[in-house]
């Protein structure tokens, strides 16, 4: 390969692009007004890629320092009031997570667990609504990366509407890389993060927010530096700036990342070539004794999960041999079956799948794994 250094098959961080790299080589000054209105320009193209034009003035976006965690953290802890009640549907370790947070923070939390290896059940979501008629608000990972399975959002989200509650949506690995429309899937909150499939770096996530509904949210936060409201009006109020001080590279970074997925023909054009990434892995390491943890039908095109091929397949030699090849692959998450995951996702194309598999072929005749 000619990279100097490896390909992140992970569902973020991910590959970025030379140029993404490099407009980090500036400093910024976060009370700058240049570097503010680039802010402003961001929340307003975040906004544009989620909601279709006629939509747009009904709502807003706010960027938070920190992981992508840290984001739906300042999300569950900001918008339920102290009277409100949870409810979080989980088939992986990400929809765990918000739980545990709400949990931590003293929210009142009702679960509704899937199996790992299937996309929430809806009916199973009703029957909840109706036996916890106090719940205020449903939370759902759109892309459970603990599997690469994509689950019903604007389903689970329509039926919640039905029942007057408010949606929360994780969409941390789906967001710029799968077309999601929220106005049309009745979406309150959409969280994001900078390096995942708009191809930026760590180190800020972000949320699309309804706004009448965001501006119910003055004082009801657990913490002050996640204060998502007080994030919000401050800048909402002073031209794009944050309230403590912003990563500034990561942001000039992501600001070029959007540049580059316009140019790349927006969020279908780049659904597409993840989804022809993902196929053609499928189709070839099928073919080489490796399937999918998956029903196809339930498969995104971020990240897929793959069982051992048998008992004396070893992760830790095959990780290593494909980390000497160039390539850096996830091992597996979940306690059912054995499997390792591999992300389509970044700055990654067909011919980098070929070179990935072409890879795997050698070792597997070598023995190597």
């Amino acid at each position: 390969m000619n990279r100097k250094h490896y390909l992140l098959l992970t569902p973020g961080p991910l590959t970025t692009t030379q140029s993404v790299k490099e407009v980090m080589l500036q400093d910024w000054c976060t009370w700058d007004d240049e570097y503010n209105s680039l802010v402003q320009k961001i929340r307003e193209r975040l906004i544009s890629l989620a909601v279709q034009p006629e939509k747009r003035e009904w709502y807003t976006s706010v960027l938070m320092q920190g992981s992508g965690t840290f984001t739906v953290e300042s999300v569950i802890g900001s918008v339920i009031p102290n009277d409100g009640k949870l409810l979080v549907c989980i088939n992986g370790a990400y929809g765990e997570r918000i739980a545990q947070m709400a949990n931590i923070l003293g929210i009142q939390v009702v679960v509704n667990k899937t199996d790992e290896r299937e996309p929430i059940h809806i009916n199973e979501i009703e029957e909840a609504l109706k036996e916890h008629q106090d719940i205020t608000h449903v939370a759902i990972v759109h892309c459970e990366t603990t599997t690469g399975i994509l689950n019903p959002v604007q389903e689970v989200c329509e039926l919640a509407k039905a029942y007057n509650k408010v949606t929360i949506v994780d969409a941390m690995s789906s967001f710029g890389g799968i077309e999601i429309d929220m106005e049309a899937w009745n979406i309150d909150f959409l969280i994001s993060s900078a390096n995942k499939c708009i191809q930026g770096i760590p180190g800020f996530g972000f949320v699309i927010a309804r706004r009448n509904e965001l501006e119910k949210c003055q004082r009801r936060a657990r913490s002050l530096s996640l204060d998502l409201y007080d994030q919000w009006e401050t800048m909402e109020n002073q031209n794009g700036k944050w309230r403590f001080t912003s990563p500034t590279h990561v942001v000039r970074a992501f600001y070029q990342a959007l540049l580059e997925l316009e140019e790349e023909g927006g969020v279908q054009a780049r659904q597409r070539r993840y989804t022809n990434n993902q196929r053609t892995l499928v189709k070839r390491m099928s073919e080489l004794g490796f399937y999918p943890l998956l029903q196809d039908k339930y498969q995104s095109p971020i990240i897929t999960s793959f069982c051992y091929p048998d008992e004396s397949f070893e992760f830790a030699a095959f990780y290593q041999m494909l980390k000497k090849q160039g390539f850096v692959i996830y091992p597996g998450k979940i306690s059912q079956v054995d499997t390792f995951r591999i992300g389509t996702i970044g700055d990654v194309y067909e011919e980098d799948m070929k070179q990935l598999l072409n890879a795997i072929q050698e070792g597997k005749a070598e023995n190597v794994m």
